[in-house]
């Protein structure tokens, strides 16, 4: 029972940090047309799905997948560590960051996303991928605190 609370309250750690992504890169996307929302949701580069006609919905359950996953990661990641709360925010924004760093690369294998060499796209990518490391590392310190 309590193993299933704390995946339970990763999972929706993840979907709620996932979100928060998605709107924060639509809204800059919306603002600026520099193509980073479609960069999220940029599945061109994915044998077999690259395939598939999906939907702009489909695409985002796609990338709330993702983030349950590496929310659940790092939440295991975390228990077994044991850090400081601020230790662990921390580092959990730096996996972000570093995860938004590792995928804008992926760029390069599509037209319909933002040049490798457009550093505003850049900078506005890594930003809100720093707000979703805050919003996760913010979720899951929490309920490491409470739940132990």
């Amino acid at each position: 029972m309590w193993l299933t609370y704390k995946l339970n309250r990763s999972i929706w750690a993840g979907i709620v940090a996932g979100m928060i992504l998605g709107l924060f890169l639509k809204l800059i996307e919306n603002i600026t047309s520099l193509k980073v929302y479609t960069l999220l949701l940029n599945i061109d580069y994915i044998p077999v799905l690259n395939e598939l006609k999906l939907s702009e919905f489909i695409d985002f359950v796609l990338h709330l997948v993702i983030s349950i996953l590496l929310s659940i990661a790092l939440a295991l990641f975390l228990k077994w560590r044991r850090w400081s709360r601020g230790r662990s925010l921390t580092w959990v924004c730096l996996v972000c960051l570093a995860v938004g760093l590792l995928l804008y690369p992926t760029t390069v294998l599509s037209e319909r996303t933002p040049d490798l060499s457009d550093l505003t796209a850049l900078l506005f990518w890594l930003s809100g991928h720093l707000l979703y490391g805050i919003a996760l590392g913010w979720m899951l310190t929490g309920i490491r605190r409470v739940s132990g």
